[in-house]
C-alpha cells in the first residue's frame, strides 16, 4: 500500500475544517482502488478562533487526521515546511483549507504520477472573484520574475501540488529561513506536469492575504530567487555618475565660452532631490538583501510547536 500525506495549512479556518475533510474523503473509493492509504496533517498556524478544537473533533473520529499547532503565527511558508517534515507518505500534497484547491483533482493528479511525472502542479487560468488591482499586480509580478530569475515560476501557480518522495526530500534539503515555496518548487527541478483550472472562490470565511501582505510576499520572492535588483542598483549608480560628470563638463564649457553665471538653483534642488531619492531606493534594495542575510545567520527555527496530536494520541 502506498501512503498519501495531505498537508493543510490553517489560520482561523474553523468554518472550513469539517467541509474540507468531507470533500477530501470523497476520494476514498478511488484511493482504495489504487491501494493508497492517506493521512491528513492540519498545520495550525497560530489560529485565534476555534480551528484547533474543530481539528481535534475530527481526530476523535478518524485516526488518519493529525494536528500540528504552532506557538504563534509563523506564516504559510513555515506551515508548508512543517508539514513536509511530518509527512511520511510516498506521495505528498499541499491543499488550502478554504477549498480553493479542489480535492476532486487528486485522482487526475495521481494518474499523472503513475505516468512517470515526479510532481503535478496546478495553476489558475482565471482570477474570478479577486479585486482587479490585485489581479493586475499579480500578473505583473509573474512577468517580472520570468525576466529576472532563472527559476521557473508559472503565472497563476498555486501551492496545490502533488509530489513523490524524492521531490519532498529535495525540498527538505533547503532549510532556509526566508522561504518562497513557489520558487523552491521550481528551483529543485524534477519533471512536473501542470494542470489548469478556473479560480474557485472560498466558500466560507475571509482571505488572510491583504494587498500589503501579498506585496511583502512578492518582495520575498524577488529577493530570494533573483539578484537582478542589486544589478539594477549598481547600474543606476553608474548611470548617475556618468550624468553628473557630463553636467560638470557642460557647466565648465558654458562658463569658459559664454561667461554664463551660475544660476538655476530651483532646478539644482530638483536634481539633488532626484539623485538622493535614487540613492535611498538603491540603498533600500541592498538593505533587503542584508536583512535576509541577517535573518539567515541567526539560525532561528522556522517554527515552534505548541501542540502535536498524531495517530489519535
Amino acid at each position: 500500500m502506498k501512503l498519501l500525506s495531505a498537508i493543510v495549512p490553517c489560520y482561523n479556518e474553523e468554518e472550513n475544517i469539517a467541509d474540507f475533510y468531507q470533500e477530501f474523503v470523497k476520494n476514498e473509493p478511488f484511493f482504495k482502488e489504487k491501494e493508497i492509504e492517506f493521512e491528513i496533517w492540519y498545520i495550525d498556524d497560530g489560529s485565534k478562533d476555534g480551528t484547533v478544537s474543530k481539528i481535534k473533533n475530527l481526530i476523535e473520529k478518524d485516526s488518519r487526521v493529525h494536528l500540528l499547532s504552532f506557538s504563534r503565527n509563523f506564516g504559510k511558508e513555515a506551515a508548508i515546511y512543517a508539514g513536509l517534515e511530518k509527512s511520511k507518505g510516498d506521495y505528498v500534497v499541499f491543499l488550502d483549507a478554504d477549498l480553493q484547491d479542489p480535492p476532486a483533482l487528486l485522482p487526475e493528479m495521481l494518474g499523472f504520477l503513475e505516468q512517470g511525472y515526479d510532481s503535478v502542479a496546478t495553476r489558475r487560468v482565471t482570477r474570478k472573484g479577486e479585486p482587479p488591482i490585485r489581479s493586475f499586480f499579480a500578473r505583473m509580478f509573474y512577468r517580472l520574475m520570468k525576466k529576472i530569475s532563472r527559476t521557473e515560476i508559472m503565472d497563476g501557480a498555486r501551492d496545490y501540488r502533488l509530489m513523490k518522495r524524492p521531490v519532498v526530500e529535495a525540498i527538505l534539503s533547503m532549510p532556509e529561513y526566508n522561504r518562497f515555496s513557489k520558487g523552491i518548487f521550481g528551483w529543485v527541478g524534477f519533471e512536473t506536469k501542470w494542470i489548469e483550472f478556473e479560480n474557485i472562490e472560498r466558500k466560507k470565511g475571509e482571505t488572510k492575504w491583504s494587498f500589503w501582505k501579498l506585496f511583502i510576499y512578492s518582495l520575498d520572492g524577488i529577493t530570494a530567487f533573483s539578484t537582478a535588483p542589486l544589478a539594477f542598483a549598481a547600474f543606476m549608480g553608474v548611470l548617475f555618475c556618468l550624468a553628473a560628470f557630463a553636467l560638470i563638463l557642460f557647466t565648465i564649457v558654458r562658463k569658459a565660452l559664454f561667461g554664463d553665471p551660475t544660476s538655476g538653483w530651483p532646478s539644482l534642488v530638483c536634481i539633488i532631490s532626484l539623485i538622493s531619492g535614487v540613492q535611498l531606493f538603491c540603498l533600500g534594495i541592498v538593505g533587503q538583501y542584508l536583512a535576509k542575510t541577517y535573518m539567515e545567520v541567526k539560525r532561528r527555527p522556522i517554527y515552534l510547536i505548541k501542540e502535536e496530536i498524531s495517530c489519535g494520541k
